[in-house]
């Protein structure tokens, strides 16, 4: 049985790491607001250009000027998996979700012999993935020393994938990050986004698409060529909103979690205190009182 000197030391070092859980609760909640404020911003956005896409898209898809970025490579041997996840922990199972995702859809194809490489935005999701399938991952986008992402660090992400596959590298793309909905509701997500599709642009639009015709200048396939580069980046920029909203929505609900746990430690370890110091006080009574009659 521990003694009352370590039971004070112990029920003060939870009191500590509560203080620490608390204030990492507070500190997430102030920074998920502006989060979510962003992830919330750049959802019309995305869908709006995913609109523009599928409209500019039924002009040439399966024609001879339709985008490599679109018409593919023909194959679907080599998939590149872009997994994004936070450069930090203590967030729940955030980080664990996301990387669940692609292990099991990396696991499928592999099962069905296609060729898997991995691009990781973020250490944990890095850490967590090469426990399994290191040889696997190609390169790996640090973003700890980013205090906000903007859509620059998104830009670069893009051009370093679209470079991979202007080299060949791949054939099929795949984005992962967990979307935002609640505090307490965050949902992994994985998308296409090479090569890009008409199909995939409508269901991005969430509604019908406008049925006018249009003339375009230059001609669709040129926009086409510029847009879909920019469709990208602005895909990859929407998921890392996402996930710093997720984020710090996991990592808030963990935090209070965390902290009414350690409040009822707190309050076990007190009364395990208690009842020690209290029967040590009466073995001493009972000592003084048994002595007091021997005289």
């Amino acid at each position: 049985m521990p003694s009352l000197k370590d039971l004070r030391n112990r029920i003060a070092s939870v009191k500590a790491t509560q203080k620490i859980t608390k204030a990492m609760q507070m500190v997430a909640a102030a920074k998920l607001r502006r989060a979510q404020d962003a992830a919330e911003a750049a959802r019309p956005y995305s869908q709006r250009m995913g609109k523009v896409l599928a409209n500019i898209a039924g002009a040439v898809t399966g024609g001879a000027d339709t985008p490599k970025l679109m018409a593919g490579t023909g194959n679907d041997q080599v998939h590149l998996l872009v997994v994004c996840t936070a450069e930090r922990g203590l967030c729940g199972g955030f980080n664990s979700q996301i990387a669940r995702l692609a292990r099991e859809h990396t696991r499928s194809l592999i099962a069905d012999g296609k060729d898997v490489k991995i691009l990781c935005v973020g250490k944990k999701g890095y850490d967590i993935l090469r426990r399994e399938f290191a040889s696997r991952i190609i390169d790996r986008v640090d973003l700890r020393e980013v205090k906000r992402v903007g859509f620059v660090n998104a830009d670069e992400i893009a051009r370093k994938v679209i470079g991979l596959f202007d080299e060949g590298e791949f054939d099929v793309c795949t984005l992962f990050y967990s979307e935002f909905k609640s505090v307490i509701s965050q949902i992994p997500t994985a998308m296409k986004i090479i090569p890009a599709s008409a199909p995939d642009f409508e269901a991005e639009a969430d509604g019908e698409l406008d049925a006018s015709v249009y003339d375009y200048e230059p001609d669709a396939a040129s926009i086409l060529g510029d847009l879909l580069p920019r469709n990208i980046a602005v895909q990859i920029f929407r998921a890392l909103l996402e996930n710093s909203a997720s984020e710090q929505g996991a990592r808030m609900g963990a935090m209070d979690s965390a902290t009414r746990n350690a409040g009822e430690m707190i309050d076990k370890l007190t009364l395990t205190y208690n009842r020690q110091r209290q029967a040590q006080i009466t073995k001493e009574l009972i000592e003084i009182i048994s002595g007091a009659e021997a005289l």
